[in-house]
């Protein structure tokens, strides 16, 4: 098991250029990780997008979600991307990027300037579009990587960045691959 420290709001300030630094467009899918099970994490080199699964074999489809009405998970929240930046700094270790939760990492700038809401992105043969819905750090999270990255990642400037990643949904399904181009459209 990897002995990791958590990070302080110095250590994670210190990293903000790199991040800055990240594509703005022909950005890279450095990463695919399925939750086929609650805590459970299967890293794919390959996998299919759809519109009515998210991303196959993946539960968001079956998940209970506390912020919508009736429980259901949100077509809005199908697909969650992270800046791979952002969490090799968290992280600290490749291995350790799954414990995020999210589904996809790539190279690129998430920010709300480079990728608002309604942006369409190509990865793959699949398109996915941003989501006006806020992904934003959560117990699970802030237990995973320290309260002070989940305030990092929740601070103004944070959520500016989208430094805990976007949701998107899927609107044309296709099969993604590790080192694909993700473009905007």
């Amino acid at each position: 098991m990897l002995n990791v420290q958590y990070l302080s709001m110095t250590e994670l300030e210190a990293g903000l250029e790199y991040i800055r630094q990240a594509p703005k467009d022909n950005g890279y899918l450095k990463m695919i990780v399925r939750r086929p099970n609650v805590d459970e994490r299967e890293v794919l080199e390959e996998g299919e997008l759809n519109t009515t699964e998210g991303l196959a074999g993946d539960t968001w489809k079956v998940r209970v979600s506390i912020h919508s009405t009736d429980g259901l998970p949100s077509i809005n929240k199908q697909v969650t991307i992270m800046n791979a930046r952002m969490i090799a700094l968290l992280a600290q270790a490749e291995e350790r990027w799954p414990l995020a939760g999210d589904q996809l990492y790539v190279d690129m700038d998430l920010s709300d300037d480079n990728l608002p809401a309604g942006t369409q992105l190509a990865i793959g043969s699949a398109i996915l579009v941003v989501s006006a819905d806020p992904h934003s750090g959560c117990q699970k999270f802030s237990s995973r990587f320290g309260v002070e990255a989940m305030k990092f990642v929740n601070s103004p400037e944070g959520k500016q960045l989208r430094l805990r990643g976007i949701n998107t949904r899927i609107i044309q399904g296709g099969v993604i691959h590790v080192g694909d181009i993700v473009r905007k459209l």
